[in-house]
């Protein structure tokens, strides 16, 4: 590789925030990601949490220095609606897969509410074969759709709630679920209609909440993408990278402070002293480290020190805040 080459100046312009998408149905996430970076001209973005071909709703895009903070949002809470369609097994565990089971039995709503407590709290469940999972280096849906028999092993799973809010007919019931992360809504409409001696699989989905992010967030792929006649959309649409830091503690430092975290280097808690936010946990609790509206990074409290964790370069403080 020539000196030349090694140096390329990256394609796009360098844009940093959160754009969240009100994802359409039938196309992927890495599909809303392409377009996304395409009419935003960017040089760099990704997704905070995959949304399945079939499901609607939220899709939050990480641009630029935003896309460092992407696991924080992971880690956040989510909420879905989903409709559980009983009577069909399907090898996808939603609608887009092939009917693999069949059975006459409908729960009573009565019955629906008997089990839903056993789904609630510290679970464990076995995800669709049809996932990203890798099973001996490879994506079990890779596996699946080569015919081979995927085994998953059960993870553990947290549902902090599981509610019944709507019987349309015998054949669906609309519930809503709020998660931790890694859920998979499939599976959990698999097992409760396990549960309640029939197969089922989920007909429609929403992710209505990821982590701080909310519908009222949201901003639909047919409006961004416009018309030929439109301009493309404005960076201004962004939301702030500390937007997904919400949850996480401010510390406000010096530039001074800060060029010292950027070389790597640890501050003393006692310099630190009347700044610190009583709710940061002083023994390994996370802080956002601010110096002035510019967001530097996360840091940890450890050992009497403000030790650097993940900082954030940012080439475009404006769409930042």
């Amino acid at each position: 590789m020539t000196q030349r080459h090694r140096h390329r100046k990256p394609k796009g312009r360098p844009i940093d925030g959160w754009l969240i998408v009100d994802k359409p149905t039938g196309i992927g996430s890495t599909d809303v990601v392409n377009i996304v970076k395409r009419l935003f001209q960017a040089q760099k973005c990704g997704h905070g949490g995959t949304l399945d071909p079939l499901a609607t709703g939220l899709l939050p895009i990480a641009f630029g220095a935003a896309t460092k903070t992407v696991p924080y949002v992971m880690d956040g809470t989510k909420s879905y609606r989903f409709t559980l369609r009983f009577g069909e097994a399907r090898d996808t565990d939603d609608a887009d897969g092939q009917v693999i089971a069949t059975s006459e039995a409908r729960p009573s709503d009565a019955e629906i509410e008997a089990a839903l407590p056993a789904f609630r709290g510290e679970i464990m469940q076995v995800p669709p074969i049809y996932s990203a999972i890798k099973v001996a280096g490879e994506r079990a849906y890779d596996l699946a759709r080569e015919g081979q028999v995927v085994e998953l092993a059960p993870r553990p799973a947290r549902i902090d709630r599981f509610e019944l809010i709507e019987r349309p007919d015998a054949d669906t019931a609309i519930f809503l679920v709020q998660s931790g992360k890694g859920v998979y809504m499939r599976s959990l409409a698999r097992d409760l209609a396990k549960a309640c001696g029939t197969v089922g699989h989920i007909a429609a989905l929403r992710r209505m909440r990821v982590g701080p992010f909310h519908e009222s967030h949201a901003i639909p792929l047919d409006k961004l993408r416009g018309t030929g006649d439109t301009p493309p959309p404005s960076p201004e649409l962004l939301l702030p990278v500390t937007t997904a830091l919400a949850d996480i503690p401010a510390l406000a430092l010096t530039e001074a402070e800060a060029a010292r975290l950027g070389f790597g280097q640890a501050i003393s808690l006692v310099e630190l002293m009347g700044r610190i936010p009583g709710e940061a946990n002083p023994d390994g609790g996370l802080v956002r480290a601010m110096a002035g509206e510019r967001f530097i990074g996360l840091c940890r409290l450890e050992s009497g020190q403000l030790v650097p964790e993940r900082l954030v370069a940012q080439e475009s403080p404006a769409a930042v805040g």
